[in-house]
């Protein structure tokens, strides 16, 4: 599924959006394991909504590829495309940036080239897109055209001034009559940055600098050896 329906669909999500402060260190992603069905998760008009299914035989085994701590449900697709969003509203735009990590596993089944993907949309607050990230496709041969889920992820800045973030999950199907794009354990967690990094150019002429210290300390220490 192309990142234009996201970003075109993440205007319709506003309007069934969450509120809540940013929280660091903690996933904002509700429901992101479907060990509680599908709350927290909405379906966009004009597609199939995506499920949650146990473990077993018909889906991923419990000895299969996935999460250690995958307890006993996980997404699955249906239909031809299907999806999920969610979006959550900080109710005022976020002052600094911001690390984040978006994860989760992602896969399929057998050599099938049915897949997941999990994406988020950063809004600022007229609701413009001002950045994105994803995690997905897991293909067949990523999976060694095994059955299973395998951990993905992305790092990056969540710029200053997001006010909302809309998070989109969809499966796909290209065979056979079920969609098995499955996902599992999806999460996103914000993190203050502490230490703010210099910029090339600061950290060369900090650099510069020292040296010339060095240097202007052997010379007066060589001074007043001799």
């Amino acid at each position: 599924m192309k990142y234009r329906f996201f970003v075109a669909a993440a205007l319709f999500a506003l309007a069934c959006s969450a509120k809540a402060d940013v929280i660091y260190g903690q996933n904002l992603v509700v429901n992101g394991d479907a060990e509680a069905g599908v709350s927290g998760w909405t379906a966009y008009p004009g597609y199939s909504m995506v499920q949650s299914v146990d473990y077993g035989s018909n889906w991923v085994l419990p000895t299969q590829p996935g999460p250690v701590n995958r307890g006993t449900k996980m997404f699955a697709g249906l239909g031809q495309y299907a999806v999920g969003y969610q979006t959550l509203d900080f109710g005022v735009a976020t002052a600094k940036s911001s690390s984040y990590y978006l994860s989760g596993w992602l896969g399929g089944w057998a050599s099938q080239g049915d897949n997941a993907l999990f994406f988020v949309q950063f809004l600022d607050a007229e609701n413009n897109a001002i950045g994105s990230a994803a995690i997905g496709p897991v293909t067949p041969q990523d999976r060694g055209n095994q059955t299973g889920l395998y951990y993905r992820e992305s790092v990056g800045i969540m710029p200053a001034g997001t006010s909302k973030l809309s998070f989109w999950l969809s499966m796909e199907r290209l065979a056979s009559n079920d969609n098995d794009g499955y996902a599992d354990n999806l999460s996103f967690i914000a993190r203050e940055i502490t230490s703010p990094v210099p910029e090339p150019g600061m950290a060369s002429m900090f650099l510069l600098g020292l040296g010339t210290l060095v240097g202007v300390l052997r010379r007066n220490t060589r001074a007043q050896m001799s």
